[in-house]
């Protein structure tokens, strides 16, 4: 099976594409992000692909012109706007109002699928207006003919030993659920059994990781391969670049759970082509 070709906008350290590929059916063919050092550590693992600067000033003319087509955009765009940690200016504001350049390249390139990663509080803001942010987003999916499906997964449903609970969103063409019923079978199964696992574990109050068995088996999950702190933290003072390193990390998704909607794609469309 040829692999499905990504563009991985807001790319930060690689996570997306880091979890994408280890399911073996997903190829990174640009990135794109603006910060110095997240460009260097993945121009050190992925050094033939492409990155590019500046998501405002890429273009599917220009993608075209340097030969690189593409299957699925990926994008953590930024959060600053809408965290609980933040000023909370909202989907409009300077940072996370970058979320239309997702948009505007979802529209020029027509990709097959779209997956975005923000924190849990995209669902639920602003405070005055819950659930208006999110709206905005599925409105203007819904405008350039895209239907989504969405889930909030804390990387404690696969095995790490803190919470990190973030929103999930998978896109695709309208015409897909019209023609297939739901796009990938991912609205109530298996991508929302990591999401629900945690909750009927946890049932809201529980703080420790939910130990929830994946629906696919995903790298190596068993929880003494992942730790409490980063070992950035414990390093000695002065080690060039210490706090672009933690700044890295923390804006960085948790590879297993793209890996978890990579497989759940690649099952689905695998079902499609078995079934015509």
């Amino acid at each position: 099976m040829t692999k499905l070709r990504v563009l991985d906008l807001f790319s930060g350290i690689g996570g997306f594409s880091l979890g994408l590929e280890r399911t073996g059916g997903f190829e990174t063919v640009a990135f794109c992000e603006i910060e110095e050092f997240p460009r260097r550590v993945l121009a050190k693992h992925w050094s033939e692909v492409p990155c590019y600067d500046d998501v405002r000033t890429l273009t599917a003319e220009r993608l075209a012109a340097d030969g690189i087509a593409v299957d699925v955009i990926t994008g953590g765009f930024p959060c600053q706007d809408l965290s609980v940690a933040g000023r909370r200016d909202g989907i409009e504001g300077k940072r996370s109002g970058l979320w239309s350049e997702i948009v505007r390249l979802y529209c020029e390139i027509r990709p097959r699928f779209l997956i975005v990663e923000n924190v849990a509080n995209l669902l639920d803001g602003p405070s005055d207006r819950p659930g208006a942010w999110f709206g905005r987003v599925l409105g203007d999916l819904a405008e350039v003919g895209a239907d989504a499906e969405w889930h909030r997964i804390p990387a404690a449903s696969l095995g790490a030993a803190h919470i990190r609970e973030r929103t999930w969103v998978l896109a695709y063409p309208a015409k897909v659920r019209r023609e297939h019923g739901s796009a990938d079978r991912l609205g109530r199964g298996d991508i929302a059994a990591a999401g629900e696992g945690w909750l009927q574990q946890s049932d809201g109050v529980d703080l420790r990781p939910a130990l929830v068995r994946p629906p696919y088996p995903i790298g190596r999950l068993d929880v003494r391969d992942w730790e409490s702190k980063s070992p950035v933290l414990r390093v000695a003072d002065g080690v060039p670049h210490q706090l672009d390193r933690l700044g890295a990390l923390g804006n960085s998704v948790v590879p297993q759970i793209p890996e978890l909607i990579g497989h759940a794609i690649l099952a689905s469309l695998n079902e499609r082509r078995a079934a015509a």
